[in-house]
């Protein structure tokens, strides 16, 4: 079972990108779905999270310009970046809670990272 992420790249300010992050493996279902990130010499902070039945939230500095979405028939969680701002460079992970086999009990919830994507926007 793992995350894979993929989208990022560099940009310039004011461009856009969407990253993609896609779980696969032994899965029964899947909980939340969100996007993290990490800039040089700060903490992981949550960028969008995304419920299984679609409800969504957003870190204050990202509302208006990124949108979380899923699709669950994939499992796979987007995120769509516009109006990117040399503020947004940072490594981008994805993290989602997934509902997988446990030989004992049946099934367990676990959370999981993907390997984490660099966005670099220039100015």
């Amino acid at each position: 079972v793992q995350l894979q992420a993929s989208g990022g790249g560099l940009v310039q300010a004011g461009g856009s990108l969407r990253l993609s992050c896609a779980a696969s493996g032994n899965i029964f279902s899947i909980n939340d779905m969100g996007w993290y990130r990490q800039a040089p010499g700060k903490q992981r902070d949550l960028v969008a999270a995304i419920t299984s039945g679609g409800s969504a939230n957003y870190a204050d500095s990202v509302k208006g310009r990124f949108t979380i979405s899923r699709d669950n028939a994939k499992n796979t969680v987007y995120l769509q970046m516009n109006a990117l701002e040399p503020e947004d460079t940072a490594v981008y992970y994805c993290n989602a809670g997934l509902n997988i086999p446990h030989p004992l009990v049946g099934g367990r919830t676990r959370t999981y990272w993907g390997q984490g994507t660099q966005v670099t926007v220039s100015s």
